[in-house]
């Protein structure tokens, strides 16, 4: 059965445009990655600052080959110490995260005509 993360961004009003930009910024990287089904960045729209980045996988092993592998070069956390060739980082957008792991136990989605 399928596994989901989410990682809930505490981000403050003045950094929502810049985190939606390097989100779009690096659109696709996870794709190809093996065991990888979903991703979806959710705005909050009112009675909280925290984005939700969920993204659905097919197992824990193939969740965690991405975070050992290409999750790094995908965040900018290969290279030297400011990322991929030693530039400096940029300030993260969000204050705070946390993930949060599920198991997938029912599906559905629209019926088909």
């Amino acid at each position: 059965m399928s596994v989901v993360k989410i990682n809930a961004l505490t981000v403050p009003a003045e950094m929502r445009e810049t985190l939606e930009q390097r989100f779009a910024s690096r659109a696709g990287m996870v794709d190809g990655q093996d065991g990888f089904e979903w991703f979806e960045l959710l705005r909050p729209i009112e009675g909280t600052d925290q984005y939700l980045v969920y993204t659905r996988w097919r197992s824990e092993d193939d969740f965690q080959a991405w975070m050992a592998g290409n999750m790094k070069a995908a965040h900018g956390q290969g290279g030297g110490p400011g990322g991929e060739g030693g530039a400096e980082r940029p300030k993260p957008a969000a204050t705070d995260s946390a993930l949060w792991s599920f198991e997938v136990v029912q599906s559905n989605g629209p019926k088909q005509s």
